[in-house]
């Protein structure tokens, strides 16, 4: 029987094709982790050694990195969504109400960046409610976005940010465009295309891996962003503060982004617009997935001598 080939219509997927706004092929999500010296902080606990070069890294973030991308973004005339601590802000209170100022989103992301694994599911609830009650009071404004440190989420977590009437979550990666998981509209993420795998170096002899070299890493993000304009993807750009607000960094980004300026067919927007978006067009329940966790393998064994 002679080899049959594929049909060229037929799709690749069982989901159907992603639609954008009329005119648009596909969205891009230009997002900052204000993360500042929160993560460090978390993970020595109580016992902070007293040496300053990592807060000094770090701290140069909300001293001057973010008001670089603020400046960026301004040139583009785009808007992007920023993810913040509970700490941060407190330690900065006119961060939010500036980023406000600017057109840009602000959104929840943990009070001290707390790693889900060591957290409990009532830790997770009262951090959450206390990082929103924050940002309302120094803002007069209720956040509508949630964005999970270090991207992993709980079936609890995923019905805290329900309960609480948040609109949407940006931590997970199950499509490459907007869909719903347990009733909750998910902003995907993707580790490729997040600075902090590649350019994450603080020294000290804590870091696992060199720096990479930002050129290779701009000609990655470009194809990336080639590719998923071309599929009818979202393209999330996640970027930290203190890394991506150093001078490198900052040309590497607007190489990227007058790429991205330049094609009509793109639709930069924040992650709330695209929430509300999606929740409002026929795309809406078309991708919706349960929060399954499959159950343990460590029982099943195959063979004598599994």
């Amino acid at each position: 029987m002679p080899d049959q080939k594929p049909d060229p219509t037929a799709p690749l997927s069982a989901f159907p094709a992603y639609t954008w706004p009329e005119g648009k092929q596909s969205a891009v999500l230009l997002s900052v982790d204000v993360d500042a010296n929160s993560p460090f902080l978390w993970s020595q606990g109580d016992s902070a050694p007293e040496r300053l070069g990592t807060h000094e890294i770090r701290n140069f973030g909300p001293r001057t990195g973010l008001w670089r991308l603020v400046e960026l973004f301004a040139r583009f005339d785009f808007k992007a969504s920023f993810y913040v601590p509970g700490h941060v802000a407190e330690q900065h209170p006119d961060m939010l109400p500036a980023l406000l100022d600017a057109g840009h989103e602000i959104g929840l992301h943990g009070y001290f960046h707390e790693i889900v694994s060591e957290i409990s599911d009532a830790e997770f609830t009262g951090a959450l409610e206390a990082s929103l009650e924050l940002f309302i009071a120094q803002t007069g404004k209720r956040p509508s976005g949630f964005r999970s440190p270090a991207w992993e989420m709980t079936p609890h977590m995923l019905s805290e940010v329900k309960r609480l009437g948040l609109a949407y979550d940006s931590s997970l990666s199950g499509f490459d465009h907007p869909y719903e998981i347990e009733g909750v509209t998910e902003i995907p993420v993707q580790w490729a295309t997040d600075d902090a795998i590649f350019f994450k170096f603080e020294g000290g002899g804590r870091d696992r891996f060199p720096m990479q070299s930002g050129r290779m890493v701009l000609e990655d993000w470009k194809s990336e962003w080639r590719t998923l304009h071309r599929f009818g993807g979202l393209f999330t750009l996640t970027i930290h503060d203190w890394i991506s607000g150093r001078a490198q960094r900052i040309a590497l980004l607007e190489d990227l982004l007058q790429e991205i300026a330049d094609e009509p067919t793109a639709w930069v927007a924040t992650a709330d617009e695209i929430a509300r978006f999606h929740q409002g067009s026929a795309n809406r329940n078309r991708f919706a997935v349960e929060a399954k966790i499959p159950q343990a393998i460590a029982s099943r064994r195959f063979g004598k001598n599994a």
